[in-house]
Formats: C-alpha cells, structure tokens, sequence
C-alpha cells in the first residue's frame, strides 16, 4: 500500500477540493473557495452544490495535470462521506462513485471529522499516540482522546454554539463580512486585545465550552455604542473578542491535558488556523512542558489532502466501501467509553 495513488475529494461545505497521494506523501493539491457566498455572510447550501457541481470536475483535472497523471494512474478515491451539507456531499459522492465505477477501483467514504484530526499525520508522520486532541471550526468544538485511529473519547465539547460558528456571527455583527474567523484574526493584528474584556465561560467539573453568551455579550456591547466609537474600535473590539474564545480554548485543553495526563496536544480543523490560537497553545505548551503538534496552515481549513491521506489509511488498515454507500450529513466519530 505504500504507492498506491489515492485520489482526495472534498466537498462537504462550500471548499470544492481535489488531492493526490502516493502511499502517506502528497503528490498535489488543488483547493478552490467558492466566493459566491460572501456577499451573503454564510454558506447558502443550494448555491454550495451547484458551485460544487460546477468547479469538481476542473479541480480534479487541474490536480491530474498538475502532477503529470491521467485517471489511469489513480488506484483508489477518498470522498468525503459526512459531516457536511447533504447537497454538497452528495455532488462529490456521486462523482467519486462514477469514478470508480468506471475505473474499477476501490472507493473509501469518509469521515470529515476523522480528517482533520488526522491531517496532522501528513505533516508529523511519526505522531506517536495517544495524544489529545483539540478540534475546532465551524461546526465542532471537541476535546478527544485519540488513542489511535478509530479508538477516540470524547472529553469536552461546546454546550451551543461552535467556536468557529461565533467567528461568524460576530464578524456578521461587527459588519466585516465572511468568512468570519480570517477576516477576525487579521483585524486583531491591528488591535488591543485588552480594549475590552468579554467574559469567559466554564463550568464545574467539565472540560466543555460555551461560546453563545460570548456573542450575546459582543452584541450587547456594541449596541450600547456609537457607530462612530464602533468604527474607531473595531480592531480592538475584534482583538478583545478573539481573546476571549482563544484564552477559552487554549487554558480548557491545558487543563484538560494535565488532570488526564496528556504530554502530547494536537490541534485541528478551520479554527486551527488561527493565529493567536497557535501563538498561545506554543506559549502554553513550553511553560507545561508540554508537545504541541499544530497541521500546516494547508490543512487546517477544508480540503481534500487530509481526505486522500485517511483513504491511504484505510487501504492499509480497513479496505474499501461499497459503492451503495450514503451521504451522512450529520456523521459523528464514534467514542468509546
């Protein structure tokens, strides 16, 4: 298994992505962001599937291309199977089918979730487990214990709202367009995190978050405000409220990581690729002593090399999907005890 060409597809939201991988190394990738949301502040699912439907077959070739291969080449697809928007699944779902229908090759369906957990792989291949892990974007704020592949516990998760999804509305309240969390941590930059001190939320005896009293909170605040002072502030304000999700994030998952024992912390997904987020877990991580293992900044957002990477695995470990497989838009890892 380790030259098998695998082909990545990803289109569980609104990234249509391709990638190739010869066993664990990447040949290439090809990641195209749909723009046609952003004049509406979020993803509109129906425009998602037929960007998707549009841009696909184009990325897969541009990656083909790109690394001087034809389809003959490839030996097995990855798509992404679920958690994801169902239309947008079902675009790449169908196509990889096709593909491998046609090509007579094995098909791997899978889980989004698991693939950003397991994008750190593709730049840490020597990752020793177990390790904890920090998962966290749009939809998904989990602390987990992966104790290796397929063998996860779930240690926290938030109550409400994700931390990337407050990303969002907070961005959509503040008037700086989406997608909220880029747009957010390059406005801090300019700004003082001090400015203003949004609450923080925990609770007793649990590693879990809340994220939805921290946006109600920044609403509050600048509805008393004159728009004048807002746009004076709005670096600081931006700063102050991504602070606050990041010191959130970064003192649960320490804590978390020294009560259960934990020397190695792994962060993952979109929220991943926040800069202040990595600043203050290496911060954190060298005063505890800890390892901190962060994905390339390429695959912390969606896309479709860490989707190639994990069929690589499951070639290895698992084997192959029916093709009568489903779109599961509401995919969960499955924890145990």
């Amino acid at each position: 298994m380790q030259d098998t060409v695998i082909l990545g597809i990803e289109t569980s939201c609104d990234e249509t992505a391709a990638a190739l991988f010869r066993g664990p190394e990447m040949i290439h990738h090809i990641t195209a962001t749909q723009l046609v949301h952003t004049s509406y502040g979020g993803v509109v699912p129906e425009y998602a599937s037929r960007e998707h439907n549009k841009l696909l077959g184009p990325v897969v070739r541009g990656v083909l291309e790109q690394a001087d291969m034809t389809l003959a080449d490839v030996q097995g697809i990855a798509v992404t199977q679920g958690p994801g928007l169902a239309g947008s699944l079902l675009v790449g779902l169908s196509y990889a089918k096709g593909l491998a229908l046609g090509l007579d090759i094995p098909i791997y369906g899978i889980n989004h979730i698991e693939g950003h957990i397991f994008a750190n792989f593709i730049g840490h291949k020597t990752l020793p487990t177990p390790f904890l892990c920090l998962l966290v974007s749009g939809g998904h704020t989990q602390l987990i214990h992966v104790e290796n592949a397929r063998d996860y516990k779930l240690i926290g998760q938030t109550r409400d709202d994700a931390a990337g999804e407050a990303f969002d509305k907070v961005a959509r309240l503040l008037g700086i367009g989406y997608p909220g969390g880029p747009l957010i941590d390059k406005l801090s930059k300019q700004g003082n995190s001090n400015f203003h001190q949004f609450p923080r939320s925990a609770f007793k005896d649990s590693y879990d978050f809340s994220f939805s009293g921290l946006k109600t909170n920044v609403l509050q605040y600048i509805s008393k405000q004159e728009s004048a002072f807002i746009k004076a502030h709005l670096p600081d304000i931006a700063a102050s409220f991504q602070e606050a999700v990041v010191d959130v994030l970064s003192k649960q998952t320490m804590q978390a990581a020294s009560d259960l024992g934990h020397n190695r912390i792994v962060l993952a997904g979109g929220v991943a690729a926040n800069s202040r987020l990595r600043e203050r877990m290496v911060e954190l991580a060298e005063e505890q002593d800890k390892t901190l293992y962060q994905p390339d900044m390429r695959y912390c957002t969606d896309n479709a090399a860490m989707i190639a990477y994990m069929g690589y695995w499951k070639a290895g470990n698992q084997g192959p999907d029916s093709l009568d497989m489903a779109a599961i838009p509401n995919l969960k890892l499955s924890f145990g005890g």
